[in-house]
């Protein structure tokens, strides 16, 4: 009894020190600046949204695509009257939609104008270890990397990210983030809605704060990651977007270093999601809310028709309000979506070789992946090229004030979800995943299978967790 009441007051000692250093060192959230200069929510919401370009292929020729990157700094007025500065590929704040087709031969010419190092992660891209764009393979401030691989998987909404050892959230909080597309035979014969930019809108969702001066506010809590006062959407902050009353595909990223979504339409009404991290689904999923965790993706298609003109619907995470849509104009769409939309191969449980064993634990900057923080110098795992394996992947609940959960990430490679504390995934986990939420005292199995060679990291999506440790790397030989 004494030994526990021991064990017991060094447990609460350690959380109160914890509370203490927490609460002294970020001055709590009660002391984050006001909104900048003149602005504030209500004018940041008078934006229309902004449409990211098509990256040009420079390359003419059928079945090979060329295409430059330049990771620069940059000024943005995210305020009227208020100047920030920014990171951004090829402009100043995020980057181009770069658009490939399954079976092309792609080549990258990557290009750092920023003063520090960095590195561009193809996030959900499969290909091989050198390729990959994580921390083995970072671009000197004024340097070039041109990395050149085959796309060889089916139609997705993937996306690009740099994945340097210590600047990785803030690079990403700056504004380094762009949407990759993936088009193969299947998802171009099925009438989904298609049309760029018209019925097919990218939507990249992040949250920042923002200092008097305009200047971005990066405020880790020192609990779970970096959380922004502002929610934004392909850089603007709750913007509008004028929709017609047809059926519109929204390609949807959770970009934010740290923040949950929850997504639902303010009048309650469902839509239709229709694809997962690594592509189509079988079938379209009715939903009445999405849960989109730190790097996952979802396609999902709402249909306005049953609006009338005039009408306007909100985009809602949680009591906050993401973007507002409004309705009207021409009626007419040809768009359909189909019963079936893929072919998906499950991988059977009986071929695995193998069970790996994931433990994510901790908070804020004390985290670990299997009681280890991330060492470069050290390869935590080795996975033979073309073998099936399990990974069982839990959050432990030990610390008292612990995390809500986990996504974790694999490069490199897409997977299955097998299942969530015994029971089986809800209908839109059962596609391609590389990315996954572990909540608390939860167990998430999955079958994956590396079809590349090299080096590859996974880790916790909460950018801060990853630069905090929470990060192993394997080889696949």
């Amino acid at each position: 009894m004494k030994n526990k009441g021991i064990w017991v007051g060094l447990v609460l000692g350690v959380v109160l020190f914890l509370i203490g250093f927490w609460v002294f060192f970020s001055g709590g959230p009660s002391d984050l600046p006001e909104d900048p200069g003149s602005g504030n929510g209500g004018d940041s919401a008078l934006q229309a949204l902004p449409i990211p370009e098509l990256l040009e292929d420079e390359n003419p020729e059928a079945g090979i695509a060329s295409y430059n990157l330049v990771a620069r700094h940059g000024t943005m007025n995210f305020f009227d009257g208020v100047e920030t500065l920014t990171m951004g590929y090829n402009g100043n704040y995020l980057g181009p939609v770069i658009k490939l087709q399954r079976g092309e031969e792609v080549h990258m010419k990557v290009t750092n104008e920023l003063k520090e190092p960095t590195s561009v992660h193809w996030h959900g891209l499969e290909v091989p270890g050198t390729e990959d764009g994580g921390p083995h393979q970072p671009i000197a401030s004024g340097g070039i990397w041109e990395p050149s691989f085959t796309i060889d998987q089916p139609a997705a909404t993937l996306w690009f990210h740099p994945h340097v050892i210590g600047t990785t959230a803030t690079q990403v909080y700056y504004g380094l983030a762009g949407m990759l597309i993936i088009e193969d035979e299947n998802s171009q014969s099925l009438g989904l809605p298609s049309e760029y930019g018209v019925n097919d809108i990218p939507l990249i969702l992040q949250d920042r704060s923002f200092n008097d001066n305009g200047s971005f506010l990066y405020y880790d809590n020192m609990m779970d990651g970096a959380f922004g006062e502002h929610l934004m959407v392909n850089g603007a902050i709750t913007p509008y977007l004028d929709v017609k009353p047809i059926k519109i595909r929204f390609r949807i990223l959770n970009g934010a270093n740290a923040r949950n979504y929850y997504l639902q339409l303010s009048d309650g009404k469902g839509f239709q999601q229709i694809a997962s991290d690594g592509g189509l689904l079988e079938k379209p999923v009715e939903k009445e809310g999405l849960f989109l965790s730190p790097g996952e993706r979802a396609e999902i298609v709402i249909d306005f028709s049953s609006y009338d003109d005039g009408d306007v619907v909100a985009f809602k995470t949680g009591e906050e309000e993401i973007m507002t849509f409004r309705i009207g104009g021409d009626r007419e769409d040809p768009s359909t979506v189909p019963e079936t939309l893929a072919v998906i191969e499950k991988m059977e449980e009986s071929s695995a070789t193998g069970i790996k064993t994931i433990e994510l634990d901790g908070m804020g900057h004390m985290v670990t992946l299997n009681g280890r923080q991330f060492d470069m110098d050290r390869i935590d795992d080795n996975v033979v090229l073309d073998d099936v394996e399990i990974w069982e992947i839990t959050t432990t609940g030990r610390m008292m004030m612990g995390t809500t959960g986990h996504p974790f990430h694999i490069h490199g490679t897409q997977f299955q979800v097998l299942s969530r504390n015994g029971a089986p995934p809800d209908p839109n986990e059962q596609g391609w995943k590389d990315t996954v939420f572990v909540g608390v005292n939860e167990t998430v199995r999955v079958i994956v299978q590396f079809q590349h060679k090299g080096v590859y990291m996974y880790h916790c999506h909460i950018l801060e967790h990853e630069e905090a440790g929470m990060m192993g790397q394997l080889e696949v030989k």
